[in-house]
């Protein structure tokens, strides 16, 4: 009998002093992500629809909403009106610099926080990972058949805040 308690005792003492296996890491975080609402901050470098600049109102905030169905949208501010460059998620691709590319199918526009118009358009965003901690921009582009849309946008290379 005190055989066989030494016999454990060993063996528990031995797996003790066994390496901890290691955690496994967690997978670094994607932007734009799973659904939900993250908003960046920085600075809005340039806001333009048609030939109207928006860029002096422009808020040095970004908000980019992923939806469940996977739509992406970047939604830029200025004097209470929003701008939205809206795409199929599914769709992203990676760019040069290890940037990463949506194309665009919808501008979308409100006042506030309600999105209530909506143009058709052809055009792509480009932007990197806020998460990697460094700044990044945002620059997006489209063009409808009687317009155009240009929204730049650069973190500072904080942490983003995620919503919901």
């Amino acid at each position: 009998m005190k055989l066989s308690a030494l016999v454990v005792a060993g063996l528990v003492a031995a797996v003790l002093a066994l390496p901890a296996a290691a955690a496994p890491a967690s997978p670094p975080e994607t932007f734009p992500g799973a659904p939900g609402v993250i908003t960046l901050s920085g600075k809005c470098a340039r806001l333009v629809v048609a030939k109207f600049d928006a860029t002096k109102g422009c808020k040095n905030e970004l908000a980019s909403v992923t939806l469940a169905n996977g739509s992406v949208t970047f939604i830029f501010t200025s004097d209470g009106k929003a701008l939205g460059f809206q795409g199929d998620g599914s769709g992203i691709k990676p760019a040069s610099n290890g940037n990463a590319r949506l194309p665009l199918s919808l501008v979308t526009t409100g006042v506030g926080n309600k999105m209530t118009g909506q143009v058709k358009v052809a055009g792509f965003c480009t932007f990197g990972n806020p998460y990697a901690g460094e700044p990044i921009a945002i620059e997006c582009t489209a063009e409808s058949k009687d317009s155009s849309f240009t929204g730049s946008f650069r973190t500072g290379g904080k942490l983003v805040k995620k919503g919901k």
